[in-house]
């Protein structure tokens, strides 16, 4: 896991690593969620991000926004093991950990190319599409159709018989 640790970098130190990117020509892909249970369409929104550019950089929901965003009880898994299995993707390049309920913030520090949101959303209900209007960035809607959730993974469990 050493690898997929190292992927994972602070804003600051990624500011630095798309600065180098971006001077070789490379584009940036941004994407972003909670990943609070990794599941099929996660890897498939990921892979989709990924093929909408160069380099893909994941920012994942701190444990305190995912709990303002999911309500009691989540994440089920802390910010940095969600980090973690996010960074063991081979199509992520890199992983931060950002606090605020959206990332316009990120989207106007780092300047990706690409703004990947998953099949849940359009075009017109992306919450940071103004901010990526203003910036230039283009919004790409990714992945498979949305009938994977972690609250479905969930009651699916629950149901499931136990011996």
């Amino acid at each position: 896991m050493r690898e997929a640790a190292s992927k994972i970098v602070s804003s600051e130190v990624l500011l630095q690593k798309l600065a180098e990117h971006k001077r070789c020509g490379e584009s940036i892909v941004f994407a972003n969620g909670c990943f609070d249970i990794l599941h099929v369409g996660h890897t498939r929104y990921l892979e989709g991000a990924r093929r909408e550019g160069d380099i893909l950089v994941v920012a994942v929901n701190s444990d305190s926004s995912v709990g303002g965003l999911k309500g009691a009880g989540r994440p089920v898994l802390d910010e940095n093991a969600r980090a973690l299995l996010v960074a063991a993707l081979r199509c992520v390049d890199y992983v931060v950990i950002f606090f605020e309920r959206t990332v316009e913030t990120l989207l106007d520090q780092l300047r990706p190319d690409v703004h990947a949101k998953g099949t849940d959303y359009t075009a017109e209900t992306v919450p940071e599409r103004a901010t990526a209007t203003r910036l230039g960035i283009r919004v790409a809607i990714v992945g498979d159709p949305k009938d994977h959730s972690t609250r479905a993974l969930f009651d699916s469990i629950r149901k499931a018989p136990h011996d």
